[in-house]
């Protein structure tokens, strides 16, 4: 066996799933009795055969896959609860494998695959696809780039064909619930930090969090940094309208059209809401240059 054979052989082995109880899979891919192909290349000692040897690695690298994903999703963890939540984790990673050299970006498919797999969330399926779209929100959040925000000068030479564009942290959620408040309360029992990537801090969520109440109603929310903490901001209807267009680079006059377009404001309402919009999105440094965003 070659050095390379014998490196591809061992990665095989030490990533295959593992079993439901956590055991090393006793049975190769090809069918073959696995402690047979391991006792090839791995050499028994005095206290483990060359199966337990490898089973040790087998083990200590999934659940490090599993603990990476459930840092990033304690909310999902606490409306499902754990035996729910690992049966989720554990199927998502077997169907969405480590592509990357960091950990980081192994949880940034859940979102997307629950949403196609309600038979891990029961009756709580739309609500778990919320939570779980606003915790990567706030993973991305944090670890995307601020950019120089646009100061009043330039915001008071704005004209109806400028086109704007948000800062590249801010991330904009259309929810089905109020799922915010669940995040916010599961958050205020987690160690107090600001860092939210798994690749930095372990986050650790008591296992009894009371949770209030899920409110089914239209939800909107912006996760955004600010002074390097993240925060989660609800919205109504028509800045988010307003607020998704300039992120699509539409030119002012556009995004006003379309912030509008299902609106029932009335005209004069519609202008101060325009006003307070962009008021408040200035002073949160959210409006940066379109060739900055």
């Amino acid at each position: 066996m070659t050095l390379l054979d014998f490196q591809r052989r061992m990665a095989e082995d030490v990533t295959w799933p593992l079993t439901a109880d956590f055991a090393m899979q006793p049975t190769a891919p090809d069918g073959s009795a696995r402690v047979n192909v391991i006792a090839a290349y791995v050499k028994p000692n005095d206290r483990l055969s060359s199966f337990e040897r490898l089973e040790i690695y087998n083990r200590q690298y999934w659940f490090r896959l599993i603990a990476a994903v459930s840092e990033d999703y304690p909310s999902l963890n606490a409306i499902l609860g754990p035996k729910r939540f690992d049966k989720l984790i554990r199927n998502y990673l077997q169907q969405n494998p480590s592509t990357s050299f960091t950990l980081r970006d192994l949880g940034a498919r859940l979102p997307a695959w629950l949403a196609t797999h309600p038979e891990f969330t029961g009756a709580h399926h739309e609500l778990a696809v919320d939570v779980a779209h606003l915790e990567w929100a706030y993973i991305e959040a944090f670890d995307s780039a601020s950019v120089p925000p646009l100061d009043e000068t330039h915001i008071a030479e704005l004209e109806p064909t400028t086109v704007l564009a948000l800062q590249p942290h801010l991330q904009l959620l259309a929810l089905r619930f109020a799922a915010d408040e669940i995040v916010l309360a599961v958050h205020k029992k987690k160690t107090d930090v600001d860092i939210v990537s798994n690749a930095v801090v372990e986050r650790k969520v008591s296992k009894r969090v009371r949770l209030p109440k899920p409110k089914r109603a239209p939800t909107y929310v912006v996760v955004h940094c600010y002074q390097d903490s993240v925060y989660y901001r609800s919205i109504d209807y028509e800045t988010f309208r307003l607020l998704s267009a300039i992120q699509a680079g539409e030119p002012l006059a556009a995004v006003v059209d379309q912030a509008f377009a299902e609106s029932a404001l009335s005209n004069e309402e519609q202008s101060i809401k325009i006003q307070e919009c962009f008021a408040h999105a200035a002073e949160l440094g959210w409006l940066v240059a379109a060739s900055a965003g």
